[in-house]
């Protein structure tokens, strides 16, 4: 009532109401520039996944079948096993586990008395042939003088013969003369006889054989005593027949007997190391001799060394086991068989390797990466 008696507060009642709402065309103009960034983002999300996933499975495609790869593999060096050549007491030890030595050196000391009583004995034997040679040179020149003794006395015999038959002939002599005489004759050519013969033994004696001319049997007999027994006394010091790291040497013990050919002490060689890595007998198909390869040392971390196939093994690692598998039985059950491959290294590594280290080896067919 009072409004419609005030028209001014009629028209400021009314105002309000004349105010338009804002229709859906602006409100989606409104909206429209932060939908479209969300929507294309949604898009690149939703195709990047499973291009991604086609790349890796195209990058897998295309390099699968260019290497095979084995964690079944370990460091290896040679190792040398040093037996004594010579039995005996231990009396010296100059060497220790682990210890770094050069060819040459000293690694332990046996008993030398034993052998050095042997070559006494030996230069003995020698003196004693050089006396017997000696004594048989002197009876040879004997036996050559009773032969020139023997051959006056057979031809004064001849010559009393020829005198006794002439006399005989002309009727001066007697019978028992001549027969005297010849008998003379008969004993002078026997004496002769048996110096020729004593004199050919005498030679016979210092005579030389075919194998060693110029020396006589006996004399070469003990001057070989000699040189085995010096052969023995010089091996009385077992040294390091190369270069390496002492190993097992725990056996070696001052006062304990060595063994002839019982392995006393080992020595690595470190300076030569190749990783021998058993392959898969499936994975042999494209390998060759000379293909690159890729080595990882679990010891060394994630660094990689380089090398190339040195050889393939001749046989399965079960081939020479000490007992070899026996397949011809009723449950025989396929297992695919390991055949080693050795792998030499292009360049020394940063740290000394260690045999026995485990490695992981991958073999390229094509080229390696870099």
């Amino acid at each position: 009532m009072m409004a419609e008696k005030d028209p001014q507060l009629s028209a400021a009642s009314a105002a309000p109401t004349n105010i338009e709402a804002p229709s859906a065309d602006n409100a989606a103009a409104s909206t429209e520039p932060t939908a479209a960034p969300r929507r294309w983002l949604r898009l690149g999300i939703f195709w990047s996944v499973p291009l991604i996933v086609i790349g890796i499975l195209a990058y897998l495609w295309l390099t699968s079948g260019g290497s095979v790869s084995t964690d079944n593999a370990y460091v290896q060096q040679d190792k040398v096993s040093i037996s004594a050549e010579v039995g005996g007491r231990i009396v010296e030890v100059a060497v220790h586990e682990n210890q770094r030595v050069n060819a040459g050196d000293l690694l332990f000391r046996i008993d030398p008395e034993p052998y050095r009583i042997a070559l006494a004995a030996a230069n003995a034997d020698i003196a004693a042939a050089e006396a017997r040679l000696t004594t048989m040179e002197v009876t040879a020149g004997s036996m050559r003088s009773d032969i020139a003794t023997a051959q006056a006395a057979l031809r004064f015999a001849e010559a009393n013969l020829a005198r006794e038959r002439a006399l005989m002939d002309r009727g001066f002599n007697t019978r028992a003369r001549m027969d005297a005489a010849e008998l003379r004759v008969v004993e002078a050519r026997g004496q002769m006889e048996s110096a020729r013969m004593a004199a050919v033994r005498a030679e016979a004696q210092m005579a030389t054989g075919a194998s060693a001319p110029g020396v006589n049997p006996a004399l070469l007999a003990a001057r070989v005593r000699r040189d085995q027994a010096l052969l023995n006394l010089s091996r009385t010091e077992v040294r390091a027949p190369v270069a390496g790291i002492i190993s097992q040497s725990d056996r070696l013990q001052v006062g304990q007997m060595a063994v002839t050919g019982l392995p006393a002490v080992s020595i690595v060689r470190s300076s030569q190391s190749w990783v021998e890595a058993n392959f898969k007998e499936t994975d042999l198909e494209h390998m060759r001799v000379g293909q690159r390869a890729s080595v990882s040392i679990d010891a060394f971390g994630e660094g990689r060394l380089w090398g190339r196939v040195g050889s393939i093994g001749a046989g399965t690692g079960s081939e020479f086991s000490v007992l070899p598998p026996q397949n011809a039985t009723g449950n025989w059950v396929k297992v695919t068989q390991r055949v080693p491959v050795r792998i030499y290294l292009d360049a020394p590594p940063p740290r000394p390797l260690i045999a026995g280290l485990s490695a992981e080896v991958r073999v390229y067919f094509r080229d390696a990466p870099r």
